[in-house]
């Protein structure tokens, strides 16, 4: 395990996992297959909870800053051809889950959802409703882009029942925008943002983003305000990760106008302080909602959760992923489908369920989830909790943290009160993915796979 000390003046210039998993992707391995996959499928419990995860992997254009699974497509083709083998994957998992789990929550990510057609869209809502119980009833959040959005197409997500849209909107600045490659004007947003609240949508929310190329202060602040006048319920604020050795078309993106890890504390800063003054509750590391949304209840209630898409209150036993790359999670472990499409196309159409990898959980992986859970999502650590709930497995993550107690400087981490543990104090929580690091036994001592801490 990495015994970098996060509280050194160079530790904000580390990079670091985000902690949507423990372990984290790059740690899965092909131990974990489709015979596995089945048997965890098989071993739920009726009635068991279930979200579904389904990712669609194109866009029209491709944004020169994104590190996700997509491609760019000039054509319909590609996507409608798309929906035959995602229909066939959904009914094969479906078959392989026990009978009577049932659905609460359903994610279309990608990639660009909105690239769908307004008649797939609704064929894409038949096609999860046929196959698991109550899908009717679940919740469906869906990313979109604006400049993907026609009247039908919103015509379409609002009969498929969508209650909370996720819409992309990073920095207004033209300057930036050109950068990296996605122009997407106030104009277009407020206008997806206006049809959705007229349509009875319950929720928006919107991702920005810091440490762009040729972003500024102003430019950020003029964004933030903007952002603030469109009144979304939720915000992310996620800072841009710069690995064009993973992601090539951040070639495109030119290194020296990236602000550096000064800036980038600095942007991150200021725009936490806007949305705080504007009324945002703090969510996490990275998000922020109006006083009245579900997560800024979750939070208040200790109940917020943390899972691939980032910060939720879903509390589903399971995540069923369907796609290309998709990523999903069960008791037992995480899965991962086949990256490339073609041959998770090749695999579905031979009858297999698409596995390339995961990772089955031990009891150690258990117990650090817990404690970087516990840290991005309420920024303490419970060793009381810890060693009721794990015994003597505790004891190296019980002297990893009682190391960090000793040797943080004064006031960064208080003692929780009336138990045995720490809080990170509010002035020391953009080191939290750096603490929680120190808990990662996986995490090598530098690794470029990952983003910058700030």
């Amino acid at each position: 395990m990495t015994q970098f000390d996060p509280f050194s003046p160079d530790a904000l210039s580390r990079s670091v996992p985000r902690y949507t998993s423990y372990p984290t992707a790059p740690h899965f391995s092909e131990a974990v297959d489709e015979t596995a996959y089945r048997r965890w499928l098989g071993a739920l419990e009726p009635q068991t909870p279930l979200s579904l995860y389904v990712h669609i992997p194109f866009c029209d254009r491709l944004c020169w800053f994104c590190a996700c699974r997509t491609q760019g497509t000039k054509t319909y083709k590609p996507v409608a051809e798309y929906l035959e083998p995602l229909s066939r994957e959904i009914a094969m998992v479906a078959e392989a889950t026990t009978a009577g789990a049932v659905v609460n929550q359903i994610h279309w990510g990608g990639g660009s959802p909105s690239v769908l057609s307004a008649e797939d869209i609704l064929r894409l809502k038949e096609i999860l409703s046929a196959a698991f119980p109550g899908v009717a009833d679940a919740r469906l959040e869906v990313e979109l882009d604006p400049r993907d959005m026609t009247e039908a197409k919103l015509d379409a997500f609002a009969a498929a029942g969508l209650s909370r849209a996720s819409i992309g909107v990073q920095d207004f600045a033209a300057s930036v925008q050109a950068a990296i490659g996605r122009v997407q004007g106030e104009t277009v947003t407020r206008q997806l943002v206006e049809g959705l609240r007229a349509r009875g949508v319950a929720s928006v929310s919107m991702d920005l983003v810091y440490g762009l190329p040729r972003q500024t202060l102003e430019s950020l602040e003029r964004t933030v305000e903007a952002v603030i006048d469109l009144a979304p319920d939720r915000l992310a604020l996620f800072g841009y990760a710069h690995v064009p050795w993973m992601a090539r078309r951040q070639t495109l993106i030119d290194a020296a106008t990236l602000p550096d890890t000064a800036a980038r504390v600095l942007l991150a800063g200021r725009a936490r302080e806007m949305l705080i003054e504007a009324g945002y509750v703090a969510v996490g590391i990275d998000h922020f909602a109006k006083p009245h949304d579900t997560m800024a209840r979750a939070v208040a209630e200790g109940r917020l959760r943390r899972n691939f898409q980032g910060y939720t209150t879903d509390q589903a036993a399971a995540l069923i992923g369907f796609g290309a790359s998709a990523i999903g999670y069960v008791p037992q472990g995480y899965v991962q489908n086949i990256p490339a499409t073609a041959a998770w196309r090749a695999a579905v159409e031979d009858g297999h369920l698409p596995i390339a990898r995961g990772v089955a959980f031990s009891l150690d992986d258990r117990m650090r989830a817990q404690v970087i859970s516990d840290l991005l999502c309420r920024f303490t650590v419970d060793i009381g909790g810890l060693r009721a709930a794990f015994g003597d497995m505790a004891g190296p993550v019980v002297r990893r943290a009682t190391a960090l107690s000793e040797r943080a400087p004064e006031g960064a981490l208080t003692p929780l009160p009336g138990g045995d543990g720490f809080e990170i104090a509010p002035a020391w929580r953009d080191r939290t993915r750096l603490i929680a690091a120190a808990f990662d036994a996986y995490l090598p001592t530098s690794d470029k796979r990952h983003s910058l801490a700030v």
